[in-house]
């Protein structure tokens, strides 16, 4: 029986560098042909063999609600009969953005963009502007796009700038970006002692979902928000993944129940808030908001930004996932998943650890959950991949890389979850 993927994966790879559109979807880090999707409904969707898959990539996150969900696909119809761009604004663009300023109290006023690296660029280009300083710095480990002064990594030491980490990065590009190791409190503390009056703001996934899934510690936020205010940084939160993912009022509504009073100075937002369209915003209090252009010096633009399809697809999902019940429902069942995927491999015998918040979870194959980039690399990556290829081949579609997060949608079901960790019971004592 010959198969479709491979052969539509020989045909790409003719044309599209490495046969994907972006990298992880390659499986290079597991091996194997990637599975070509030909549809998908609620939590599951179709190869091009016609194989059925319960999935927990949900498009890397936008899917909180399933795939097709029918009153996402009657606004998306409904916006596309109108027409699909008109490079003029739009009613519906100020709707999307009022509702995520109710949800996001932090944020007084918010600019549309079309991804998330367009947003997390733009909004270091605005906390410069608007601080009129030029270094900043990021963690490693957290991802906040593909722009050239955000592909960066770590090098020795407390706080060192940065070096590139892909070819086409001039080395001047990232010489005022710091990287410094998540949830170190003593290397922050450095940074700024080093160059408090150069930094222009810090960048931070409160959750971060591109090392899997690890929270920032209380204590590490609680002092990025007194330092920045101390020193005239802004704190910039990347909540391009966690927004309105793992609580309606996105992560830092879990920190700010934990630290009254604080919020970040400026928020980017995707995924979710598109609801699987190219959507993604960033937003802040309204003097930095209004450093940009056309009422400010920092400028920034975009052809397809507020596109009337996008907020109509983003607008819908929103208003069904600020339904009561829907996050404690949600929670609920990502919890069933991640507490059960612990007992079978403690069964099993296989170090095992993880973690969700709302719809959003990890695990790692390690005995403790990790709290930086350098531990979470001690996983087992080769016992990691016959995981991830032993239950693809029992019809579960978990991330290709060890080293990204999960996401359960609304759709998943408590038989989804049975049928994940019967599944799991088989490839545990496989790697035990």
């Amino acid at each position: 029986m010959s198969d479709n993927n491979q052969t539509l994966f020989d045909r790409a790879r003719q044309v599209i560098p490495g046969g994907v559109n972006s990298p992880v979807r390659a499986f290079k880090a597991v091996g194997g042909t990637p599975k070509f999707i030909t549809r998908a409904s609620g939590s599951h969707f179709w190869d091009a063999n016609g194989v059925r898959f319960i999935d927990y990539i949900g498009s890397w996150g936008p899917m909180i609600l399933g795939h097709s969900h029918p009153d996402v696909l009657k606004a998306v119809q409904d916006a596309s009969l109108q027409g699909f761009s008109f490079g003029a604004p739009t009613q519906r663009e100020v709707e999307l953005v009022e509702f995520l300023i109710h949800l996001t109290p932090s944020m007084e006023m918010v600019r549309l963009v079309s991804s998330g690296t367009e947003a997390a660029m733009s909004a270091i280009r605005l906390a410069r502007g608007a601080t009129g300083r030029n270094k900043f710095i990021k963690f490693e480990g957290c991802y906040h796009g593909h722009a050239d002064a955000l592909l960066v990594k770590a090098g020795s030491g407390l706080a060192t700038f940065g070096n590139p980490t892909s070819a086409g990065v001039p080395p001047e590009v990232v010489k005022d970006t710091l990287v410094l190791e998540y949830n170190s409190v003593d290397a922050l503390e450095k940074a700024f002692e080093d160059h408090g009056p150069e930094i222009a703001c810090v960048m931070i996934e409160p959750i971060a979902g591109n090392m899997n899934f690890v929270r920032a510690s209380l204590e590490f936020m609680k002092r990025c928000r007194e330092l920045c205010t101390h020193h005239g940084a802004l704190l910039v939160f990347d909540e391009v993944m966690s927004g309105c993912r793992v609580a309606l009022g996105s992560a830092q509504s879990l920190y700010q129940a934990a630290l009254p009073g604080f919020e970040p100075d400026i928020t980017v937002m995707g995924k979710v808030i598109g609801g699987g369209m190219p959507l993604a915003a960033f937003g802040g209090k309204r003097a930095v908001m209004e450093q940009l252009a056309p009422v400010g010096p920092v400028y920034q633009a975009g052809t397809l930004s507020g596109n009337p399809v996008a907020t109509a697809c983003g607008l819908a999902t929103l208003k069904a996932i600020s339904k009561p019940g829907f996050f404690t429902s949600l929670t609920q069942t990502t919890e069933s998943l991640v507490k059960g995927l612990s007992d079978v491999a403690a069964q099993a015998g296989v170090p095992f650890c993880a973690d969700s918040e709302g719809g959003m979870f990890g695990f790692f194959l390690l005995p403790e959950l990790p709290t930086n980039y350098t531990e979470v690399m001690k996983s087992d990556s080769q016992r990691f991949n016959r995981l991830f290829h032993g239950m693809l081949d029992q019809g579960i579609y978990f991330a290709p890389a060890l080293y990204e997060a999960g996401f359960v949608s609304g759709a998943h079901s408590m038989s989804d979850i049975d049928a994940t960790l019967e599944a799991a019971k088989k490839v545990f004592k496989t790697l035990a």
